[in-house]
């Protein structure tokens, strides 16, 4: 019985001795602000920085932008940090940073895009410039399109989206998860109509406003010469609306019909995967590793490691 006892001992230490190899040390997370001059107030956020960040003075990294979804907040995205500390340790992509904005303004349902309601703020300008701005000034970041990617669930799909497509200079690489996008316009239980993210004036909502600032009004608009990388997943299991009139609306519908016109775009390259879940993070977490695997050797290319 003890001797059985201590081989046990012996490979439970093995195992532990594993997988403290593997991953003696995982990556750090801290909070941080950007100033942000179209706002007037600093933008928070958290940041991920890999192991050996602060010791490998000379080397440049990629960078994350991730964006949480309606009503989350920037603590959203630090569950993917295990996932993180894995995939570098394995060296299945690259060491990169991730930023993950806190995005607080129209009580969080400002869709990450610049606001004509009254009570509306410039979140697009923001995020895409002065936070990005400021990113590459106070890390070691690799400061060209390539080494950046957007990505997000739900309203924060929508934005990844949105700023791949409207700031092709920024960003090389999208991963759009679950994406709160319709067309040509939002079913009438969305909160795209309720928090003024898409409104003009005193109105909450503006049907000119949405249309213009929609992905089918962007697609044309791309600059060819210039490659947009898009990753979009959804899971098989999206919330059905009950409404036969809005069922074209549901996410997993969207989700194709995104697809379909984006591959279609000037420049656009474009996947679609189908997870086995809901709207929630049993499909997001697969497929944001799926993703990174997918966007390594453009991250790897960008910073030349």
């Amino acid at each position: 019985m003890r001797r059985a006892f201590g081989i046990a001992l012996l490979l439970l230490m093995a195992s532990m001795h594993g997988a403290a190899a593997e991953l003696p040390h995982g990556g750090q997370v801290r909070t941080a602000s950007a100033p942000s001059p179209a706002l007037g107030e600093d933008v928070r956020y958290t940041v991920y920085l890999p192991r050996g960040y602060d010791h490998d003075k000379a080397r440049r990294f990629p960078v994350l932008y991730l964006l949480h979804g309606r009503g989350d907040t920037m603590t959203a995205w630090t569950r993917v940090k295990p996932e993180l500390d894995r995939m570098i340790a394995r060296r299945e992509i690259p060491p990169v940073l991730a930023v993950l904005p806190d995005a607080p303004w129209s009580s969080r349902g400002n869709y990450y895009v610049d606001s004509a309601h009254t009570g509306g703020r410039p979140v697009e300008t923001a995020l895409t410039r002065d936070l990005v701005s400021h990113v590459d000034g106070a890390y070691r970041t690799v400061q060209q399109r390539d080494g950046r990617l957007i990505g997000g669930y739900s309203m924060g799909g929508a934005g990844a989206l949105r700023y791949a497509l409207a700031h092709q200079g920024t960003f090389g690489s999208a991963v759009v998860l679950s994406p709160a996008v319709y067309t040509p316009l939002p079913p009438a239980d969305s909160s795209a109509r309720e928090f003024g993210a898409y409104g003009s004036g005193d109105r909450l909502f503006d049907e000119q406003v949405y249309r213009r600032l929609n992905y089918p009004a962007l697609l044309p608009l791309l600059r060819k010469d210039i490659p947009t990388r898009l990753y979009i997943a959804v899971g098989d299991d999206e919330w059905p609306n009950p409404d036969p009139a809005e069922a074209r609306h549901d996410i997993d519908f969207e989700s194709a019909a995104l697809y379909n016109a984006a591959r279609r775009g000037p420049g656009v390259t474009a996947e679609l995967r189908i997870g086995n879940g809901g709207h929630d993070w049993k499909v997001w977490t697969p497929a944001f590793e799926d993703s990174l695997r997918h966007f390594a050797p453009n991250l790897r290319a960008a910073c030349g490691c």
